[in-house]
């Protein structure tokens, strides 16, 4: 029972991964065998804002974009590299006063994969 209640949680969802103090992480996974991870962190009064995307093939094109309450902060193509397959974009970004939202998207121009992750800081 206990193996089956571990396996419905991994299947669930974005996971929340161990972080520096004040880092908010989550990962999950894409539409296909890729991977992606979100991660938001304290940077000098703003916020650091990667989103990786990990692919067991390299170059591989993909399109990525990363909002901040629903306005691009970046939008571009990145080509995952070797030895692990992968590719990160990273962005740093103001921090005013409440909740910001972040959207991590990317989709493979190949195969059509597509990668999503959600964070709020």
């Amino acid at each position: 029972m206990a193996v089956a209640l571990i396996a419905l949680a991994t299947l669930a969802g974005p996971a929340s991964v161990s972080a520096k103090d004040g880092d908010v992480i989550r990962t999950g996974s894409c539409s296909n065998r890729s991977d992606w991870k979100l991660k938001l962190s304290p940077e000098n009064g703003q916020i650091e804002v990667e989103f990786q995307v990990d692919t067991p093939r390299i170059g591989q094109t993909w399109n990525v974009v990363l909002k901040k309450n629903g306005n691009a902060i970046f939008r571009g193509q990145r080509t995952t590299k070797g030895p692990s397959g992968s590719f990160t974009v990273r962005r740093v970004t103001s921090n005013p006063a409440g909740t910001d939202n972040f959207v991590g998207r990317a989709k493979n121009l190949v195969t059509g994969e597509v990668c999503r992750g959600t964070a709020s800081f």
